[in-house]
């Protein structure tokens, strides 16, 4: 449920942004833990949602830039992206943002009844300061 990946952002202090135009709920996007453990702490998978009828009309940049500057401020170093194959669009969005196709893995995702491909996109953040 969206109301349990609110609360794991909130609990591990990563942001959720969420997208309005004139009132309506238009799309979100957030960034989860890459991993538990905490040799992984630098990383975070980001995740953009845009209703449909929103796409391809800068709420994703917009979400995104936003996304990018908050985990900048959270010395974030590595974003993981996954995005269900084929999305010229979703593909497109990412690679704007400097991020590069890393991974492609064959069927491991279910939507509408049929398998689907979902490949991996990542973009390297400068770290800010080394924690200890």
């Amino acid at each position: 449920m969206i109301a349990d990946r609110v609360e794991e952002c909130s609990k591990n202090n990563l942001p959720w942004l969420v997208a309005e135009n004139e009132g309506r709920l238009i799309g979100y996007c957030y960034a989860s833990k890459w991993k538990g453990r905490c040799a992984y702490q630098y990383s975070v998978e980001a995740t953009v949602y845009l209703d449909t009828n929103y796409s391809s009309k800068g709420w994703g940049s917009k979400l995104y830039n936003e996304l990018f500057k908050q985990l900048s401020e959270l010395n974030v170093h590595a974003v993981i992206c996954g995005i269900a194959l084929p999305n010229a669009g979703s593909v497109a969005l990412h690679e704007k943002f400097g991020m590069e196709k890393v991974a492609h893995f064959k069927e491991v995702g279910r939507k509408f009844s049929q398998w689907i491909d979902v490949g991996y996109w990542q973009c390297l953040l400068p770290l800010r300061k080394e924690k200890a």
